[in-house]
C-alpha cells in the first residue's frame, strides 16, 4: 500500500484531496498534516511513498519543507500544491527538486495522473537503489592493510577526475574491482560501466567489439553493430587485460583516446564518443613494449595514473576480514547457516603461499565451508586445503 501524506493548512482542501484519492485506490493510505513543521515531524518518524504540500502555509512554508525532506529523506517525491499568485515559486521548487505541482483547485484527472506517475517514479528510485547498494556490496573492496588503504585513497583522489588509470597486478588480486570503485566514485557514476576482456576476445575479432562493424564488412557481419566505446557513451570503458590486445586495435584504441572517435569496421564515417578508459593488465608492459608487443605511445595515454594491486601474499593481514567476507556472502548463496572458522584454521591459512590470490582463496574458503566441520578447524584446512 502506497502511503501519501498531505500537507496542507486548509482543512477543505485537505478533505478534497483526500476524498479524491481514497476515492480513486484502495491501495492509498493517506496521513494529513495541518502545517510544515507537523509533517516534517511525521516524515521524521513515518515512512512515506509520495508528499502533496502546500507552498503558502504559516510557520514553515512549502519551500521550507521541500528543502528540508531533501535532506532528510531525498527520495521521496514531493508534488507542490500552489494558488493562482505562487505559480512562479511553484516553477522555482522543480529546480530545488519537486517532481511537480498542481494547482488550486485541484483538477481531478491532472491530481491522479501526478500522483501515479511520481508513485511509480519512486518505485524506479527504490529499485535503482536497491541494485547499486548489491553491486557495491558485490565489488566491495576488503581489507585494511597499508597496500589496500592506499589504494582506497587513491581511488578517492582519482575517481572525480577525468584522468585515465593503468590498474596493473597479478590474476586474481581484484583488479576489476579497482576499477569499478573507480567507475562509482566518480562523475559518470549514472552512466554506464562496458567491460572488454580482451584477452577473452579472437584477435580477429577485437577490432569489431571495441568499434562495431557495419553489415558485409567480414563474413559473419549479418547486420549494423555498435561497439563497446559506443555502448560505453558518457560512461567509463574497462579494457580488462589490455597486454593481450593486438597491435591493429591498439593503433586505433590509441586514436579513440587522441580523438574521441571511433570508426566502425567497413565504415569510413567517425563517430563521436565521451568515454573514460581505465585499463588493466596482470603483464609486464615494459616488457611488452621493449619486446614490440605493445605501442608505448598507446601506455603513455593509458598510464596517466598508475595503481599497482598487490598480490594476496603481500597483505596477508587481510586474509582474516576476508575469510569473514566469503563465508557470509558464500552462506548468503548457499542459503545456509554461516560458518566459523577457528583462530587456527585462520593462522594456517596465512600461511600459505596464495599464488592464485583471492580468487584462490575464495574457492578454498567455500571448500572448507562445504567439507569442513561445524566449525572449520586447522585439521580441516590441512585436510581440504592442500594444493
Amino acid at each position: 500500500m502506497s502511503r501519501i501524506l498531505i500537507i496542507e493548512d486548509e482543512a477543505a482542501i485537505r478533505r478534497v484531496l483526500v476524498k479524491i484519492l481514497s476515492e480513486e485506490s484502495n491501495s492509498y493510505e493517506v496521513v494529513e498534516a495541518e502545517d510544515g513543521l507537523v509533517g516534517i515531524e511525521l516524515i521524521k518518524k513515518e515512512d512515506f511513498d509520495l508528499i502533496l504540500c502546500d507552498i503558502k502555509m504559516p510557520k514553515m512554508d512549502g519551500v521550507e519543507v521541500l528543502e528540508a525532506v531533501k535532506k532528510i529523506k531525498p527520495e521521496i517525491p514531493i508534488v507542490m500544491i500552489s494558488g493562482h499568485g505562487d505559480l512562479d515559486t511553484a516553477v522555482n521548487t522543480m529546480r530545488l527538486g519537486a517532481f511537480d505541482y498542481i494547482s488550486k483547485p485541484p483538477d481531478l484527472n491532472r491530481l491522479l495522473n501526478t500522483v501515479r506517475i511520481a508513485l511509480d517514479r519512486k518505485e524506479l528510485v527504490v529499485e535503482n537503489t536497491r541494485l547499486k547498494k548489491k553491486v557495491s556490496q558485490k565489488y566491495e573492496m576488503i581489507g585494511d592493510s597499508e597496500a589496500i588503504s592506499q589504494i582506497k585513497e587513491m581511488i578517492e583522489k582519482v575517481a572525480p577526475t577525468e584522468a585515465r588509470v593503468l590498474i596493473t597486478g597479478p590474476n586474481g588480486t581484484g583488479k576489476e574491482l579497482v576499477a569499478h570503485w573507480l567507475h562509482q566514485k566518480s562523475d559518470r557514476s549514472k552512466g554506464p560501466l562496458v567491460e572488454v576482456n580482451c584477452a577473452a576476445i579472437p584477435s580477429e575479432l577485437i577490432e569489431s567489439e571495441l568499434f562495431g562493424h557495419l553489415k558485409g564488412a567480414f563474413t559473419s557481419a549479418v547486420k549494423d553493430r555498435a561497439g563497446k566505446f559506443e555502448a560505453a557513451n558518457g560512461g567509463t570503458i574497462f579494457l580488462d587485460e589490455v597486454g593481450d590486445m593486438s597491435l591493429s586495435a591498439q593503433a586505433k584504441v590509441l586514436r579513440a583516446l587522441q580523438e574521441s572517435k571511433v570508426q566502425r569496421v567497413g565504415s569510413d564515417k567517425d563517430i563521436k564518443v565521451d568515454v573514460r578508459v581505465v585499463a588493466a593488465t596482470n603483464k609486464d608492459l615494459s616488457k611488452e613494449i621493449a619486446d614490440g608487443k605493445f605501442r608505448e605511445d598507446l601506455y603513455h595515454r593509458l598510464a596517466v595514473i598508475l595503481i599497482k594491486v598487490p598480490p594476496l601474499n603481500e597483505r596477508r593481514e587481510d586474509i582474516p576480514l576476508l575469510i569473514d567476507y566469503f563465508t557470509k556472502k558464500i552462506a548468503d548463496e548457499h542459503g545456509t547457516a554461516q560458518k566459523k572458522f577457528s583462530d587456527k584454521a585462520i593462522k594456517l591459512l596465512q600461511e600459505y603461499d596464495w599464488t592464485g590470490n583471492i580468487r584462490e582463496l575464495r574457492n578454498v574458503v567455500e571448500r572448507l565451508i562445504i567439507l569442513g566441520d561445524k566449525e572449520v578447524s586447522e585439521n580441516d584446512v590441512k585436510l581440504f586445503a592442500s594444493k
